[in-house]
């Protein structure tokens, strides 16, 4: 090879396409190499290492050619020749020709950087280093043995196979409700319209281990994991190995420098890219931010409109049926009009500052004053009037007031839910009475999915005597879902209500401080008042949701995911138990100073539900969040809602969301558009809807079409190439001696 005698090295390859096999920028910090020749390690005889040159007349870059596929400089190896060229972006990337060019070529000089084991074995203490990316690689081993077992992984879903039906059926697209076609017709709901398959003669029991168990199969159950899952005691030694990397010194640091790289790594993507980005977005016909489909992946159904929708329903009430018997009083049937005279107030009065459920100041670090703001006037009785489903009027207001949200999200088309409904687990009729809520008053819609929360409130129902042991709430969670599952012709409206719902959660206030115990005792035998910990509640969530899931795969229903409220607030070790057991989580502003666990959420894309404007009422200031350097690091978060009753003007509350977030963290139309594409990958609707949202090949090989979500090729390239090179860096430094 030439020789240049101004330096000594050599040059950089003429093609460009050979130089971009052997260049992978900033593949390892700058610490850990040296762009000086005369100190590096590498032997000058090795073939593979080749460096930028940073003389300005030998260009590392050919000039576009902009009747051929143009592009910038691909640094990052994303970028995408423009089939359709509508707004002449050829122009405008010409006029950027010249002063990009010598740009990009100062940025790789000063990122002169191979990943190249010998450099690093060079710099670093390779034995620590390596046993960093064991621990690492044995940490993500981890995560994917126990959402093997779950099932929770969406391609193990059989509502994602081709064959999976639900009812009533999805509209197909550009469907409106007074154009009927022969493919689907808009009908009401009627239960003998449903299929009900027979029942199954697998049985099930509650073992004395807090799991349910299946029994009389009749086939291999090896082959299906039938009745696998983690011990507890091998759960509390993955949770102690998991626990351990979180506090282990050198990890924390090796991590912490890595989402730093990550986050100068995407300042320096948009200081290349951004303006190809934009004009690219602006290429695609008829999408833009306010056309994607978007999820609100974190909503509770009590808190689901804003108070002025609220108000004017009980406003509404109040002048149309005042004469309704509405609650049981000391033994005593009261209407609507004498329940407003007990509070001595009329419909004029009723205003939103007297409602009084907006999260104010008061509030702040005060989660027992947040839960009595779902109060209408501080009154519990108006709560269990208006907004629950089981109470004297068989939840007919709420219903009602639920379908009307429903409408203004099927107006708007382009925007979807998940409501969180509770199951809290003191009665075994809870699943029944949900059901018969849902299907009697026609509680769907086709932009609706649904969770069941389950509230972590064992110590609660203990003190009044409705539990016994912990196993009883297990028992009243799970028993109706095998039972249905098992026999769905005895359960209509369960197996119907069950089509829709997509997962669990649990939720309460993580900041409660929780009592340390040496050895946890099974759930048969927790028998005293205190709450057990919160991974002693995702342990047995799981595990129990892992038989659930075998189950119903089995027999080919949808099966369930774990998306618990964690990182909220309280204990870091919240977030080490939802890193084992769950598909994704909401909040996680925690994660911020756990470096260790943020930087495995990444290399898992772990699905993360943040809710800003929620955080800055109860818990961190909006400006303080850091939902902006997640994004910019490149962690799976969206934005969600919460609980718009108490955090929202709006009547879309969603984009409320956004927009604050655009304003203050100055995202990009891109980066919306970035962040509702997440939203719809967090999702739990079936692969035939979502496939329609952001692209056919999203769940085969996970590339979205830029024409469905308005997120830049170059933008996905980038997100996933990087991935692909962190992985990339922590397998090869496993092998380092």
């Amino acid at each position: 090879m030439d020789k240049d005698p101004r330096d000594n090295r050599p040059h950089s390859p003429s093609s460009y396409s050979e130089s971009k096999k052997n260049f992978d920028v900033l593949q390892v910090p700058l610490k850990y190499q040296t762009p000086s020749i005369q100190n590096s390690p590498i032997p000058s005889s090795d073939k593979s290492f080749i460096p930028i040159i940073s003389d300005p007349t030998v260009s590392n870059f050919p000039s576009l050619n902009l009747d051929n596929n143009p592009h910038i400089p691909d640094v990052f190896g994303v970028s995408i020749p423009y089939s359709e060229d509508k707004l002449s972006i050829k122009n405008s990337l010409s006029s950027l020709n010249d002063s990009f060019i010598n740009e990009a070529e100062q940025i790789t000089v000063d990122f002169d950087l191979n990943l190249n084991p010998n450099s690093i074995e060079f710099l670093l203490d390779s034995s620590e280093i390596s046993d960093i990316a064991k621990k690492l690689n044995k940490a993500i081993s981890i995560r994917e043995k126990y959402m093997d077992l779950s099932l929770q992984n969406e391609i193990d879903n059989p509502k994602n196979s081709d064959s999976w039906s639900i009812y009533p059926q999805n509209p197909p697209s550009a469907w409106k409700k007074n154009i009927l076609t022969p493919e689907f017709e808009n009908k009401e709901f009627d239960l003998n319209d449903l299929t009900i398959p027979e029942s199954s003669s697998i049985k099930y029991s509650l073992g004395e281990n807090g799991v349910f168990s299946l029994h009389n199969l009749g086939f291999n159950s090896s082959i299906e994991k039938i009745n696998s899952f983690p011990s507890v005691k091998e759960f509390y030694e993955d949770y102690d190995f998991i626990m351990s990397l979180v506090h282990n010194g050198p990890i924390k640091t090796w991590t912490y420098k890595r989402l730093k790289y990550l986050e100068a790594r995407w300042q320096m993507y948009l200081q290349l890219y951004e303006l190809q980005e934009r004009l690219e977005s602006k290429n695609v016909p008829h999408r833009d931010f306010y056309n994607v489909r978007k999820v609100d992946t974190h909503v509770h159904l009590a808190s689901c409109m804003n108070q002025k929708h609220l108000l004017r329903f009980i406003k509404f009430k109040i002048r149309t049926e005042s004469d309704k018997q509405v609650i049981i009083r000391d033994n005593k049937m009261l209407t609507l009009k004498e329940v407003f005279q007990s509070l001595n107030l009329t419909a004029y009065e009723i205003s939103i500052d007297t409602l009084d459920m907006h999260a104010h100041k008061d509030t702040f670090h005060r989660f027992d004053k947040f839960n009595l703001k779902y109060n209408p006037i501080g009154e519990s009785r108006l709560r269990t009037i208006f907004l629950k489903t089981d109470n004297d009027i068989n939840g007919l207001y709420f219903s009602q007031l639920v379908k009307e949200v429903c409408a203004d999200l099927e107006a708007s088309k382009y925007q979807m839910a998940e409501y969180r409904v509770s199951i809290y687990g003191n009665s075994i009729s809870e699943w029944q009475k949900l059901a018969d809520w849902v299907i009697d008053n026609k509680v769907y819609s086709h932009n609706v999915r649904w969770l069941i929360q389950v509230p972590r409130l064992y110590s609660n129902y203990k003190a009044l005597g409705s539990v016994s042991n912990f196993q009883e709430i297990i028992y009243n969670i799970f028993q109706p879902i095998f039972e249905a599952t098992k026999n769905p012709n005895k359960y209509p409206k369960i197996h119907a209500f069950l089509q829709r719902v997509v997962g669990f959660d649990s939720v309460d206030d993580e900041s409660k401080v929780e009592k340390k115990l040496q050895e946890l005792p099974t759930p048969m035998n927790w028998t005293t008042e205190h709450n057990p910990p919160y991974s002693y509640y995702c342990y047995y969530m799981y595990a129990n949701i892992c038989t659930l899931n075998q189950f119903r795969k089995h027999l080919g229903y949808n099966t369930f995911v774990f998306r618990p409220h964690s990182g909220e607030a309280g204990e870091i070790d919240h977030l080490a138990s939802a890193y084992l057991t769950s598909q994704g989580i909401s909040h996680g502003i925690l994660l911020r100073k756990a470096p260790v666990l943020q930087y495995l959420f990444y290399l898992k894309q772990i699905g993360i539900a943040m809710s800003p404007l929620s955080n800055n009422a109860l818990f961190l200031s909006y400006e303080r969040n850091p939902l902006k350097s997640y994004f910019y690091q490149g962690l799976n978060v969206s934005l969600s809602t919460d609980d718009p009753l108490q955090f929202h003007y709006t009547k879309e509350p969603l984009i409320e969301e956004y927009s604050v977030a655009s304003q203050v963290y100055r995202f990009s139309n891109v980066d919306m558009c970035e962040l509702a594409l997440n939203s719809v990958i967090q999702s739990g609707f079936e692969k035939k809807l979502k496939s329609h949202w952001i692209g056919h090949d999203y769940l085969s090989k996970g590339i979205y079409d830029v024409n469905k979500t308005n997120v830049p090729t170059m933008r996905t390239n980038y997100r996933r190439k990087t991935l692909e090179q962190e992985i990339k860096l922590i397998n090869s430094l496993s092998f380092l001696a």
